[in-house]
Order: structure tokens, then C-alpha cells, then sequence
């Protein structure tokens, strides 16, 4: 896509790392600002198809609603027609989206943060999210005249009444077909987001025995003291039923956590893994070529990929810049210790019940636990701490000296046995704080030392 008469910035000023996110009352997450938003990106996709159409889907957020219809009437008034998918994974809406020629899906959504947050995403028509360059052409139209569509050009909108039901189908499809879940009694959190109404019937439709929980969404206990940022309400549910496996997603249902009978957490880290081992026996370790990880993921990953005769990058922090260097090596296979995992042969973007799935077959096949499976790696301590820093804080800590030598006392008393990473969040104010050692003492008091010098610049 190419702007035709607009001065695009490289600066963004609205669009983060995973979309637009906020506070909802609050600048940008605002109606009057969904609303010019809707209208620029309308504006956009009616210069480029002759009779654009846009899918929307949404997570279980009260404040869905409101935005949901500030969106809708933005991308009708700038000519768009406007599909309406209600409740969905955000991984749905890059599936339907694709697989209905749409102009691009948009997802009502802040993922993992509580029910007060909310956002915007977008994705493409071929299920992708949507390139830098769109996402500046965007912002470079909200700073400019908005006018609505003549009335015979106004877009109309209508409900997609079986987005649940083609998107299960699209993840049953994505497991082995020889393959089954009989015998396996899971715990399914969904973490009373926008899984809810899906996840739950993947599982029991593939055989397996299916206990729900964080399936109840009232609009404002999504990600509350469930799912995959809050894991242990599965745990303890999983221990005292006996189940096999507990499957854990976020508010929009694409990362996962997932946990054993004995109770043991498997982090995004550890599942990437599975998949990638069983995709290497599969495939063949030419074939797969190599692992895509993030400047957060455990050296133990990236020494056990290597192990395998694997190639191992790093990408900056986020899924779409995993996806970005998975396309330009050409591998498959890449994800995020936070738990989201790309698996290219199975879908264009993360997705926690495909993910899922791609562990589950791979033990399924190898007649072993998970624990057994994935065995020969064994993590290094790591340690993460989220520092909330001031507006005026956030634009001075990456040159403060004082900071800067505590950063480098650090590293040289880590030396070779540890690492460390000190970054922003690209959709809070917080700076997130990494340290990973072979020794869980030292990475939990060195990155509490770095933490409170970071919090008192």
C-alpha cells in the first residue's frame, strides 16, 4: 500500500507494538477518537478496493460495545461495509478475515490487561498484521480532514452468525487427522475472554474430556485471576481433578500456558520447543531450518535448538517481529517465552488453541508426558520485573548515567553464566527489567537492584 497525497510520518504516535492500546476513557481509547480512526483506515481501504470490506471481532471487555459501534460507523461513513463477528479470538478474526477476502479484520481487544484496557489490532486481508508502513499511512490520515462518504457510497454492516463454528473447524483441522484427544482429561481456561465460547468445544471435539473454567465473561472479570498471565486457579483445579494437561489462554485467546498433573507450568519458551521437536522428526532438521525466538526467550531454548542442529534467532520483543524474521529466513516455526507461538504451517499468526494442539499431538504421538518429551531442556532462572516509570521518567532512563553503569556492573558480575535485558514496553508505561543466571538467587537480586535503581532516576 502507498500513500497518494499524504506526508507520512516514521514516527508513530498512536500505534504500538501490537496496535493501538489504552485505558478506555482515556486518549486514544476514546469513542470520538474510534471513531476517526474507523474513518482513516476506511479511507485507506476504499483507495485501494473497489468495494472494501472490513471484518471486526471483539474479546468479552464491556467496553467492547462502545467501541465496537464508534468502529463501525467510522469505516461505514469512509465507504467500507462492515462484518460484525461479535466475541472472537483475535487469531479468529486473521483466519476469517483471510479465508472471507476481507479488506482486513480488525479485533476489539487488550489482550492480557484488565477489563479498564482496551485496543485496537489490525490485520490484513491475508491474516497477517498489518505492516509498519500502513499503520504510519493511518496515523498520517488521522491528522487530516475526515469527511464522510457521499450517501450513496456509505458502507453497510452485517453479523457473521457463524464465526464460532468455522473457526473450530479451522482449528480441529489443524491436528493430525490420524491422530486423537481420547483419553485425555483436560482443563480448559479461557480466562473469561473471548475463548470462551470455542476453546472448550476444539478440545472435546478432537476426544478428549473437557473441563471448562474462566468461561463465565460478564464484561469486566476478563484476565482476572485466570488464564494464561495468571495460571495458578488452573493449577490447582488440574491437581485436584486429576487431569492430564491444563490448558491456559489470555483475554483474546492467542498466547497459552500450559501445566501437568504434578502442577509444573510450561512456559511459551518450553512449548515452542515441543512443537519444534516433533516438526524436526517430522520435517527434518533441513527442512525446518531454524527456530525464531525474542531478546526475552531463555538461553537454555536457544542452546537446546542449537543442540537439535538448528539455527536460533533472536527478534526484538513482540509477535509481529517474530513473524517478520520467520518470513525473511523462510522457517516455520518461532514464538515468545510469554506464550506466543508462530507455527506458519498451521496459521498466519499466533493462536493458543493451535498451539495447543501442536504440543498435544506431539506427545499424543510420542506416547510420553509432557515433562518427558522435553526432557533434555531444563531452563535457566529468569527473573522479570515490571518498573512503572512517570512520563518524564520514560524519556530520560535509556541515558542516565548512573543507571547505565549500574547496567554494566551488572552484566560483568553475570558474566558468561547470566544475561540481562532492560527495555520498554511498546504498549505500557513500564520498563521490564530481565535477568537470567544459572543461579535463581543471583537473577532475583540482581534484577530487584536494577529495578529499584531504574524506579528512583
Amino acid at each position: 500500500m502507498t500513500a497518494k497525497s499524504r506526508s507520512i510520518s516514521t514516527t508513530r504516535q498512536y500505534f504500538g507494538t501490537d496496535g493501538i492500546r489504552g485505558r478506555v476513557g482515556r486518549p486514544p481509547i476514546t469513542p470520538d477518537f474510534v471513531l476517526r480512526l474507523g474513518m482513516a483506515a476506511g479511507r485507506i481501504l476504499a483507495e485501494r478496493f473497489e468495494d472494501p470490506a472490513v471484518l471486526i471481532g471483539k474479546d468479552t471487555r464491556v467496553s467492547g460495545y462502545m467501541l465496537e459501534a464508534a468502529l463501525e460507523a467510522g469505516f461505514s461513513s469512509a465507504g467500507v461495509n462492515v462484518v460484525l463477528a461479535g466475541p472472537m479470538p483475535t487469531p479468529a478474526i486473521a483466519y476469517l478475515a483471510k479465508t472471507l477476502r476481507m479488506s482486513a479484520g480488525v479485533v476489539i481487544s487488550a489482550s492480557h490487561n484488565p477489563f479498564e484496557d482496551n485496543g485496537i489490532k489490525f490485520f490484513d486481508g491475508q491474516g497477517e498484521k498489518l505492516a509498519d508502513a500502513v499503520e504510519l499511512e493511518i496515523e498520517a490520515a488521522l491528522d487530516g480532514p475526515l469527511v464522510c462518504a457521499d450517501p450513496q457510497m456509505l458502507g453497510k454492516a452485517r453479523r457473521l452468525n457463524d464465526a464460532a463454528g468455522r473457526y473450530i473447524e479451522f482449528c480441529k483441522s489443524t491436528f493430525p487427522q490420524h491422530l486423537s484427544l481420547r483419553g485425555l482429561r483436560l482443563v480448559v481456561d479461557t480466562a473469561h475472554g473471548a475463548a470462551y465460547h470455542v476453546a472448550a468445544d476444539v478440545f472435546h471435539e478432537l476426544g478428549a474430556e473437557v473441563i471448562p473454567m474462566g468461561h463465565q465473561p460478564d464484561g469486566f472479570n476478563i484476565n482476572k485471576d485466570v488464564g494464561a498471565t495468571a495460571p495458578n486457579a488452573m493449577v490447582e483445579l488440574v491437581k485436584q481433578l486429576g487431569a492430564d494437561y491444563g490448558v491456559a489462554l489470555d483475554g483474546d485467546g492467542d498466547r497459552i500456558v500450559m501445566c501437568d498433573r504434578q502442577g509444573r507450568v510450561f512456559n511459551g519458551d518450553e512449548l515452542l520447543f515441543a512443537i519444534v521437536k516433533q516438526r524436526a522428526k517430522q520435517m527434518g532438521v533441513t527442512a525446518l531450518g531454524g527456530v525464531v525466538g525474542t531478546l526475552m526467550s531463555n538461553l537454555a531454548l536457544e542452546q537446546a535448538v542449537e543442540n537439535m542442529g538448528l539455527e536460533f534467532r533472536r527478534a526484538k520483543v513482540g509477535d509481529r517481529y517474530v513473524l517478520e524474521m520467520l518470513k525473511e529466513t523462510g522457517w516455520l516455526c518461532g514464538g515468545e517465552s510469554s506464550g506466543h507461538i508462530l507455527c506458519l504451517d498451521r496459521h498466519t499468526t499466533g493462536d493458543g488453541i493451535v498451539s495447543a494442539l501442536q504440543v498435544l499431538a506431539a506427545v499424543v504421538q510420542a506416547e510420553q508426558t509432557l515433562a518427558q518429551y522435553i526432557s533434555e531442556l531444563s531452563l535457566f532462572p529468569q527473573v522479570l520485573v515490571n518498573v512503572a516509570l512517570t512520563q518524564d521518567q520514560m524519556q530520560r532512563w535509556q541515558k542516565d548515567q548512573g543507571f547505565l553503569t549500574s547496567q554494566k556492573q551488572a552484566q560483568d558480575q553475570l558474566g558468561k553464566a547470566g544475561r540481562m535485558l532492560v527495555r520498554a514496553s511498546g504498549t505500557e508505561p513500564l520498563v521490564r527489567v530481565m535477568v537470567e543466571s544459572s543461579s535463581a538467587e543471583t537473577a532475583q537480586t540482581t534484577a530487584e537492584a536494577l529495578a529499584q535503581r531504574l524506579s528512583s532516576i
